[in-house]
């Protein structure tokens, strides 16, 4: 019986009964050791088992936490005959990860796998899922669990995590309930049930010491005073072990010396030491250990485990990893052998290191690359001589980077460098923790590793040193250190990809004012790189070659670049690639005027961004919703969106941010603000990305009677669109002219960059165009060309959400004498679903089933059906069948 965790137990009742509806949900238990994260785990446990759901179970080991994926071995054991149900992409992940063959693939695809899974298995009944000790939890089980939790939409499925408080578990942005001690009369009553025949004395002393604490109530009653709780709790737990017979203290010691607890290995192992399955027995008739239902033999508090692995002589420990090792031997399970193995020797041991080198090798052949770095790392730790040690621990970092776990592999390189002689070896650590202080926006100390690196390989390893000195001008680019990518270039030439090197040293050249691709030699040179796009060595290069569409102007080949890399990864379920290639594809997509999409695209980006900690990333996307915002006059979501970006400081995404704020700024009147905001960062250090706010300076600049301060603005753009050469470029520069030039040349000029707007799709720039000439014919006093002028702006703000844009052509019409209405917007179905419902709605249309839309959106079936369900209302149809037929844009 729980004693006064009413409000707690409400809470699980929440959760389970929101799973039970259909509504999934995560929860993070918190507290200190016995305050009572175990008994809400079995509470939760118990209601869940009535109401005829399905539990799955696992524990965070403390003395295991670094076998990979072992809590997932544990929870999902039972149930890995539905792999083979899962798509393609994620059935290879799990596999790999769990050990069972097959090639390993993105990181984040297995905790896709896993949510699947269990959404797979929540379809027949409910689901629970429980967690104890989360704190112990190996990191890829962790990372998976809390990856799938995120994702949660109408699985079915309540998932519950007990975890230390303090303690080195973080689940950001999932809800937690920190459990506090017993009230007074809540540990007096437990107490009273525990020990009835207690001194009042001694009843009040306990209750003193132990401060509320439930599992210290429980067990301070039969122990000793003079130590802290949890120490005083550990005890009380070796003390009942020690108890037992010795044949019984073999089977704990095993329990709590491995992480799966599986039947048929601890009493083998048992065997191997002397002891019986009836020795079994007597520990369980204490209480110390149990069965669970899905046939594990486990410890009945996480605390029992601690007690006695710390408790028993280290020969008993040693020994029983020895008889662990060989029982997991003998069933083929080489990736546990491999780990007793090593828990089994107390010092440097050659044959152990060299059988873990082997474990990992067959590990890697499956993909498994977290446990092939795990295996590697504990190799090199037991390799007797130093270069061994090196080469093994450098192994085990690039495993690491393979499986994403980039701080990882960063500590793992700094512990193998002073072993290796080797400068090629070398250099792949340092390109390891170079490429994380890139993508950590350490920019500076990136390019610097990349080319120091390159340059002590310069003479030994040609191509890796071309790659690193490109890699490094590509980071001093990103750190707006134009004269760093200038020597670097010429560090690198003569090298393989040195011609590379040369043509992006061209593009931030310090002859362009702009530090974009400004001149026609920085044009030229974008354009050589992307025709050189073929030698690109990895997903990233080939998401920067679509940046370089993006720099020349070219919306539409950037997003047909990045459409494609798209399908690529969604098929691939490269989940953890995807959120650079929508970050390209959300801003080409506004450029084109799909602004839905690419709100779809940036919302997903975003969302996939903060699940796998990419940063950067991260923030570049909200820029580009800051940029949505702004076209549609939300001031306070602008604001939000832009504040980061702002803090951080890190070119493009401040200047974006800037941008964004300028052009909410212009569309709502506020032409001075606009204007200095721009000026500023057109004359800061770093303008990367600042080409297409400056017809905003221009335009700014002379609705605020300021023409001469952007002139030299309408300059620099007006050059740069005459070498990208692209159509609506160069009607933007003729607006520009326009707007600075003499009244008699207006109309010419006006003419002209229409006729250019007409042969591109850039909606917003040629509606901006549209409403300039309307409000000049205005003003020339020629109304009926005025209103003509001004209804096409009207109709394509509309038609694109720019609201404030929308209200200054409607204040332009009622000037030129033109009577409207209220200027409601016409009706647009995709505006009626959110982001994701669009993006499921307009996948279904295509005729892809639940299962097939969930694979590509990273998403289970079922909260797949549920966005459509609720989406059908919105759009007046009943089914599926109905969508293909409707206009969605």
């Amino acid at each position: 019986m729980l004693y006064g965790r009413e409000d707690e137990r409400a809470e699980i009742d929440r959760l389970l009964g929101e799973a039970g509806d259909g509504r999934s949900g995560m929860l993070v238990l918190r507290g200190e050791a016995g305050i009572g994260k175990t008994a809400l785990l079995e509470y939760a446990a118990e209601r869940a088992g009535a109401a005829g759901a399905r539990v799955l179970r696992a524990t965070g080991v403390e003395y295991e936490s670094g076998m990979p994926y072992a809590g997932l071995h544990m929870m999902l054991g039972r149930h890995l005959d539905g792999v083979g149900t899962l798509p393609d992409p994620q059935a290879r992940a799990l596999r790999a990860a769990l050990g069972m063959g097959g090639e390993g693939g993105d990181r984040f695809l297995v905790g896709l796998a896993v949510l699947t899974l269990l959404a797979d298995l929540a379809e027949e009944r409910p689901l629970l899922v429980l967690v104890d000790d989360a704190q112990w939890l190996d990191g890829p089980s962790a990372e998976a669990l809390l990856f799938a939790g995120r994702r949660l939409g109408a699985e079915r499925i309540a998932m519950l995590l007990a975890a230390r408080e303090p303690g080195d578990f973080r689940a950001a942005g999932v809800p937690e309930l920190r459990l506090g001690g017993l009230d007074p009369d809540a540990a007096a009553r437990l107490l009273a049930s525990r020990a009835p025949e207690l001194p009042r004395h001694v009843h009040h002393e306990v209750l003193t010491e132990a401060m509320g604490n439930p599992l210290a109530l429980l067990e301070f009653p039969g122990t000793d005073g003079g130590s802290s709780a949890y120490e005083r709790i550990r005890r009380s737990f070796a003390v009942q072990v020690a108890a037992l017979p010795e044949p019984s203290r073999v089977f704990v010691l095993l329990v709590a010396s491995d992480d799966l607890g599986d039947v048929g290995v601890v009493t083998d192992a048992a065997a191997r030491l002397g002891a019986s399955v009836a020795d079994l027995e007597p520990a369980e008739r204490a209480g110390l250990l149990r069965s669970s239902v899905d046939g594990r033999i486990e410890v009945r508090h996480p605390l029992i485990r601690s007690a006695v692995y710390g408790d028993e002589p280290l020969r008993r420990r040693l020994a029983a990893h020895r008889a662990l090792a060989e029982a997991y031997g003998e069933r083929g399970d080489g990736c546990h052998r491999a780990f007793h193995l090593a828990r089994s020797v107390t010092g440097p041991d050659e044959e152990v290191a060299r059988v873990l080198e082997e474990a990992a090798e067959t590990e890697r052949n499956a993909g498994g690359y977290a446990s092939v770095a795990a295996m590697y790392e504990s190799a090199g730790e037991l390799s007797p001589d130093r270069a061994e040690r090196g080469r093994r621990l450098a192994a085990a970092a690039r495993a690491a980077a393979d499986a994403g776990l980039a701080e990882r592999a960063v500590e793992l390189a700094a512990r193998a460098e002073p072993d290796l002689a080797d400068p090629v070896a070398r250099a792949s650590l340092v390109l390891i923790r170079a490429t994380l202080a890139d993508e950590q926006d350490r920019t500076k100390e990136a390019y610097r590793l990349f080319a120091d690196s390159a340059a002590a390989v310069a003479d030994t390893d040609p191509m890796t040193a071309g790659y690193l000195f490109f890699q490094a001008a590509s980071a001093a680019a990103n750190a707006g250190d134009f004269a760093a990518v200038e020597d670097i270039a010429e560090r690198g030439a003569g090298l393989p990809n040195g011609s590379s090197l040369a043509a992006l040293s061209r593009v931030f050249a310090g002859q362009n004012p702009l530090g974009e691709a400004g001149s026609a030699d920085g044009v030229a040179a974008l354009r050589e790189l992307i025709d050189g796009m073929t030698q690109c060595f990895g997903a990233r290069d080939r998401v920067r070659a679509g940046m370089w569409h993006l720099m020349l102007g070219d919306f539409a080949g950037a997003e047909e670049h990045a459409a494609l890399l798209e399908r690529r990864f969604r098929e691939d379920g490269a989940i953890g690639l995807l959120p650079s290639v929508l970050m390209l594809r959300s801003r080409t997509l506004l450029f084109l005027g799909r602004h839905r999409e690419a709100l779809t695209a940036a919302t997903e980006g975003l969302r996939i961004a903060a699940d796998t900690g990419q940063h950067r990333v991260r923030v570049y996307l909200e820029t580009v919703l800051a940029l949505i915002a702004a076209m549609e006059g939300d001031e306070a979501r602008c604001a939000e969106l832009t504040a980061e970006p702002l803090a951080r400081g890190v070119p493009p995404s401040d200047v974006h941010a800037a941008g964004a704020l300028s052009l909410l700024d212009l569309g709502l009147g506020r032409h001075e603000e606009a204007l200095r905001r721009l000026a500023d960062v057109v004359a800061g250090p770093n303008r990367q990305g600042s080409i297409v706010s400056l017809p905003d300076l221009v335009e700014a600049a002379v609705r605020s009677g300021r023409p001469e301060d952007g002139r030299e603005a309408a300059a620099w753009y007006a050059e740069w669109a005459a070498q990208v050469r692209q159509p609506w470029a160069e009607a933007v520069a003729l607006r520009c002219e326009a707007l600075l030039g003499p009244d008699e040349k207006a109309e010419e000029t006006y003419t002209r960059a229409l006729e250019l707007h007409r042969e591109s799709k850039v909606p917003f720039e040629r509606a901006r165009t549209e409403l300039v000439y309307g409000e000049w014919l205005r003003r020339a006093r020629r109304r009926n060309d005025a209103r003509a002028m001004l209804h096409a702006a009207l109709e394509r703000f509309e038609r694109l959400g720019a609201v404030p844009w929308a209200e200054r052509a409607r204040t332009e019409l009622r000037a030129a004498g033109e009577s409207l209405g209220d200027g409601a917007a016409p009706d647009d179905l995709a505006a009626r679903l959110t982001p994701q419902e669009l993006q499921v709605v307009r996948m279904a249309a295509t005729g892809l089933s639940n299962r097939e839309i969930g694979a590509q959106l990273f998403l289970s079936p079922r909260t797949v059906g549920y966005h459509l369900y609720k989406a059908y209302p919105k759009l007046g149809v009943a089914s599926r069948g109905e969508l293909a037929r409707l206009p969605l844009g």
